[in-house]
């Protein structure tokens, strides 16, 4: 419950009406928690004659909720049974199942291999290293964010996110010219990173920045900052303060964003492939290598196996965790509470990100960008207007527009799927079904998308799901990665909802969707906008199913890049650094509209 002031005086019985007759929430909460107090038929403001009693209104209000819940949930159920379940089943089933026998016996014989357990070694430590890493960088930025107010603040969040969406064939290739062979650092000092641990470990800090700066900064915003004062002078320091009132409650939104970057970076595929060369396989590169170059489905439907248990084993940690650390949280306007540098300290701090940005983010972007630009007189860009006969049936530049509609379907689909199972989940007495429903939203971001992608042309092929030749498959694809986007930006902030306006509200007669639309919608109308454009920024640079069901005269951006980038020539090279560059800006120009378009503007994002 937000800024409520507790009552002074005499105190009242739980559920005696305030003066004027109506109970207050707190009242209302504890008489929902513990039944309905007894009726008083004659008294003055009690229940008249054939009205319902507040028993029945009572169980009539947690059917409800138990109904709305369920109805919630039969959506997303759906939607990942058809279009995620049933595409990687058909994967598995085309590598484990001949002629008629499961050969489940083949699994120990593949993690018997030396060079399988080598990939799935390197593919664990390296995720948690860039995940540490990844929050010891970003979480002083999701601070300054969240509490400070700067000039140009609204360009640099966009920045940021950039590299979120970018193709990782594309990133690859700048962070090579960066640390690589003739690289910057290279020429400057005479360091290569290249072929080494430490130039994916800085690709994957610089792809999942954005992720928690968004995540963590999102919340970190809305905590009311006079409870870490009122510590203080209660003789805290500022560390213990902080350690004991806003570490507790950003609990949750730190660890969904270290299980956010966990699961991209323990999927990672262009960048490891790029950078780390034959030295480095992750999982997913070791599915790819395995479907596309030694066409052994029966390995690569191992690995996926493995790959989905393990990132589920995550999740189901990842939920206990979230159980035990959340709680109810004062929520306050996040207008209120950024605030102009204050002090050595904070000005240093706002230097330090500065300074992180400007090195880790907007150097590979720059020379990103130089290089699109090496062609005299746009030579690059006027290019892509042309069509080649050979990669494309289109002009490259058509897949700008391509790439628009896509993610504008692929975030309607997302935000309706996500919004829906983040409702269905936002109450903490959830049983063991909803909580396993809750981890396997994620699991989409765990899964090879080479798998997904493979699955949706083999699953998806026979009447009434004949979509192979459909419009609404590429966004239906794209949509599995935004949604847990969506449920994960936004299951936070509405769990943070007290809990007891909600009951007093559908006690006191509301409806479900009556509670929705006066409790939590004001609360999250900001994660809502948040979701959105997350979902549009991933779907825009969605690549590993994409690649396998965008047909050549509908390409999206990065698989026109990656195709440009396969094809030897100088002129390729540089008109899928051109492209690159159109979907940085595209990228950056919608999250600046997403600002300005917003209603809300207590929010930060």
């Amino acid at each position: 419950m937000t800024g409520t002031p507790r009552a002074t005086g005499t105190p009242r019985p739980a559920g005696t009406p305030r003066p004027g007759g109506t109970a207050g929430p707190a009242g209302a909460s504890r008489t929902a928690a513990a039944g309905p107090p007894p009726a008083a038929p004659g008294r003055p403001g009690g229940p008249g004659p054939g009205a319902p009693r507040p028993a029945a209104r009572w169980r009539g209000a947690r059917w409800r909720g138990n109904a709305t819940r369920l109805a919630l949930m039969a959506v997303p159920v759906a939607f990942f049974a058809v279009f995620f379940a049933r595409p990687v089943a058909a994967i598995v089933a085309r590598g484990l199942h001949a002629d008629g026998v499961w050969r489940f016996g083949r699994i120990t014989e593949v993690l018997a291999q030396p060079d399988i357990r080598q990939v799935l070694w390197f593919t664990t430590w390296q995720a948690l290293a860039s995940t540490a890493l990844t929050l010891l960088v970003a979480l002083p930025g999701a601070y300054v964010f969240a509490r400070l107010d700067f000039p140009g603040k609204n360009l640099l969040r966009a920045v940021v996110t950039v590299p979120f969406v970018l193709p990782t064939v594309v990133v690859g290739t700048a962070f090579l010219a960066l640390v690589g062979r003739g690289g910057l650092l290279d020429d400057l000092w005479g360091v290569r990173l290249d072929t080494t641990v430490w130039a994916i470990l800085l690709a994957h800090v610089f792809f999942n920045y954005a992720v928690v700066v968004r995540t963590v900064g999102g919340l970190w915003a809305q905590l009311d900052p006079r409870q870490e004062e009122a510590a203080r002078m209660l003789g805290a320091s500022r560390a213990g303060a902080w350690r004991r009132v806003t570490l507790p409650a950003l609990g949750p939104a730190v660890a969904a964003a270290a299980l956010m970057v966990f699961l991209f970076t323990f999927t990672s595929f262009g960048v490891v492939q790029i950078l780390g060369g034959p030295a480095f396989s992750t999982l997913e590169v070791e599915i790819y290598r395995q479907t596309s170059q030694v066409f052994d489905l029966t390995t690569a439907a191992v690995l996926t196996l493995v790959q989905f248990a393990a990132v589920g084993a995550v999740l189901a940690v990842h939920a206990w965790t979230v159980r035990r650390r959340e709680s109810t949280l004062r929520l306050v306007d996040a207008a209120t509470t950024a605030r102009r540098p204050r002090g050595a300290g904070q000005w240093t701090l706002l230097a330090g990100v500065l300074a992180t940005a400007a090195v880790l983010i907007a150097l590979p972007l720059g020379v990103l960008v130089r290089r699109s630009l090496d062609a005299p007189g746009l030579g690059y860009y006027r290019a892509l207007t042309r069509e080649d006969g050979g990669t494309f049936l289109v002009p490259p530049i058509e897949a700008v527009g391509n790439s628009l509609r896509y993610a504008l379907a692929a975030t309607a689909i997302a935000v309706v799927i996500g919004g829906l199972a983040a409702a269905a989940l936002a109450r903490r007495d959830a049983g063991r079904l909803v909580r396993g429903f809750d981890a396997l939203l994620m699991l989409p971001l765990g899964v090879s998308a080479v798998t997904v992608g493979f699955g949706f042309l083999i699953a998806l092929d026979e009447p009434p799901l004949d979509l192979r030749s459909s419009w609404i498959l590429v966004p239906l694809a794209q949509a599995l990665v935004g949604v847990p986007f969506v449920v994960r930006t936004m299951l936070p902030v509405l769990r943070a909802v007290d809990g007891r306006l909600r009951e007093a509200a559908a006690v006191l007669g509301a409806s479900p969707w009556r509670v929705w639309r006066e409790v939590d919608l004001p609360m999250v109308r900001r994660a809502l906008l948040v979701a959105a454009g997350f979902a549009f920024a991933v779907s825009l640079g969605e690549f590993g199913a994409t690649v396998f069901i965008a047909r050549p005269d509908n390409p999206t951006l990065p698989v026109a890049v990656a195709r440009l980038i396969g094809r030897p020539g100088e002129l390729n090279y540089g008109q899928a650094m051109a492209l690159s560059t159109i979907l940085m800006v595209v990228c950056a120009v919608a999250l600046i509209v997403l600002e300005r378009l917003r209603t809300d503007r207590s929010g930060e994002f």
